[in-house]
């Protein structure tokens, strides 16, 4: 683990150093598609952050208050044996079992009443509303980083951001959340408009491709992984499109968020869809980069 980093050219974001002296406290909000998926990769970044010198690795929580149904049992990692269960305690229990770990687990959901704070906060969450609630919660006003992850049916976004709270108050080039570059993900009202989930299971898997919450996931867990070996990095942010097999990063670059806030500002964006995918945003990332695309 890098904990003086180099100096490059690029613009670059640094970790602080205190998160590569202590036990990370991670807390994940909703195990479902998604969720899931980042639970099964933290163990494995859990032990690589060990294996290259970090003092303690992580410390995770996983909170959803959704039980498991037989549909979860095609697209999400549940067996019917399951179906009743709480998610996050069975991806928990599964996790220190298999590994030997002690992370914990919640059966509520990440609202106002939360008062746990933590040092990253990982969103896989299916609602606006759930996003602007989880911003007035005291894990969001305590962390160093938000990671938030959505999808629609083929493309979908990863954005890292640092939230503006007194723990990063002194920060001289804050990493922008995702509610700040794009903030229609934070808007309850357009919830109304966007399509539900399907509930049968053959219809589910027909509106969303198989892998794209796995594919978002393994793309954010190598985000954080970078972050912890090397001390730094260089893009904080990704969209995906399976349908087209590519992908677009975000790069640590004022400059380019700059030109976000404009194109947001000047366009009138369509609803998004039920996992707040950022549709604008893989819109606005094509018309960029006509060569790539962007849960």
């Amino acid at each position: 683990m890098s904990a003086q980093p180099t100096p490059h050219s690029a613009p670059e974001h640094l970790l602080r150093g205190q998160l590569l002296q202590k036990q990370v406290q991670v807390t994940v909000a909703g195990c479902g598609g998604t969720g899931a998926a980042i639970a099964a990769g933290l163990p494995l970044l859990h032990q690589a952050m060990l294996a290259l010198g970090h003092p303690h690795g992580l410390d995770v929580c996983f909170v959803d208050g959704d039980k498991i149904s037989r549909t979860n049992c095609v697209r999400q990692p549940f067996c019917e044996n399951e179906i009743g269960l709480y998610k996050s305690t069975v991806l928990a229990t599964r996790i220190n079992l298999f590994y030997g770990l002690g992370w914990r687990s919640s059966t509520r959901f990440v609202d106002e009443s939360w008062r746990d704070g933590t040092d990253i906060l990982i969103s896989c969450v299916d609602t606006r509303k759930a996003r602007d609630t989880l911003m007035r919660t005291h894990a969001y006003r305590s962390c160093h980083y938000w990671l938030d992850i959505g999808n629609n049916a083929a493309t979908g976004q990863y954005v890292l951001g640092q939230p503006d709270n007194d723990t990063n108050a002194k920060i001289p080039c804050r990493l922008p959340t995702v509610a700040e570059l794009f903030p229609e993900i934070v808007e309850p009202k357009r919830d109304e408009r966007d399509s539900l989930p399907a509930c049968g299971a053959v219809e589910a898997l027909t509106r969303q491709e198989p892998f794209i919450n796995q594919s978002l996931a393994n793309l954010a867990l190598a985000m954080l992984a970078r972050l912890f070996r090397h001390g730094r990095l260089s893009y904080h942010a990704g969209f995906v499109n399976l349908a087209g097999g590519m992908t677009a990063a975000v790069p640590v670059s004022p400059s380019a968020w700059q030109r976000l806030f404009e194109a947001n500002k000047s366009e009138h964006t369509p609803a998004l869809p039920s996992r707040n995918d950022h549709t604008a945003a893989s819109k606005t990332l094509r018309r960029k980069r006509p060569s790539r695309t962007s849960r």
